[in-house]
């Protein structure tokens, strides 16, 4: 049979299946990279850590698994990644507050942020009790944990500044305390969702506000 003259194309080339090249992919690298995170996170909360794989998480996100390991390496990269990006918005809501520090605003953004999302509290449960058992993924956590606490601490200092904040108790004390009340609640919500309407979830935040707050007419102490 005789071969074609070159650049002529026949209708059976018009029909071949298109030959998929390996290399970067196109469009929005860092959107896309954003679509494979909340990927990950809806399969981590639906299946758990354990049955949570890259295949899955491609399925999910509606690609192939090479285009997910063309940005995460690895399972644990890619959960690394999702801790990563949750710390990212806390950080990023306390750093708004700067010059600000009203924890009440702040504790409101943060129920705003993880009652707006039915898989918030699933996922960061999975990620607390997988580090446990992961010396690098808990390492991960401690690093971004100890950031997020101090910037907590500076705003309770500069509310403790202001009056607003009972200062008998140091900032960084405080601040441990409502980061082990939040994750204390976060590791029970998907276990006892009943329990956490938003109408009592504010209401234990109005609790957490009291625990903090400087008692009316209080005189400063000197350790402030």
């Amino acid at each position: 049979m005789p071969e074609n003259p070159p650049g002529q194309v026949t209708a059976a080339d018009e029909t071949a299946p298109a030959v998929r090249r390996r290399g970067r992919p196109t469009g929005d690298r860092e959107a896309r990279r954003a679509e494979l995170l909340k990927a990950a996170a809806s399969v981590i909360a639906q299946e758990g850590y354990a049955h949570t794989s890259l295949r899955k998480v491609a399925q999910r996100a509606g690609c192939t698994t090479g285009s997910v390991t063309y940005y995460f390496a690895s399972k644990e990269e890619l959960v690394a990644a999702v801790a990563q990006s949750r710390f990212d918005g806390f950080d990023a809501m306390l750093e708004t507050s700067r010059g600000r520090p009203d924890i009440r605003a702040v504790l409101e953004r943060w129920l705003s942020r993880t009652t707006g999302d039915p898989e918030f509290w699933p996922v960061m449960s999975q990620l607390l009790t997988h580090a446990r058992y992961e010396p690098a993924f808990a390492t991960v956590l401690a690093r971004r944990y100890a950031r997020h606490r101090d910037l907590l601490a500076s705003l309770l200092a500069s509310g403790q500044t202001q009056g607003a904040v009972r200062d008998d108790i140091p900032a960084d004390l405080l601040a441990d305390q409502l980061a082990a009340l939040g994750d204390g609640w976060m590791m029970m919500f998907p276990i006892e969702p009943e329990r956490f309407t938003p109408d009592r979830v504010r209401d234990l935040l109005d609790a957490a506000i009291t625990l903090i707050a400087a008692p009316a007419g209080a005189p400063r102490t000197s350790g402030s």
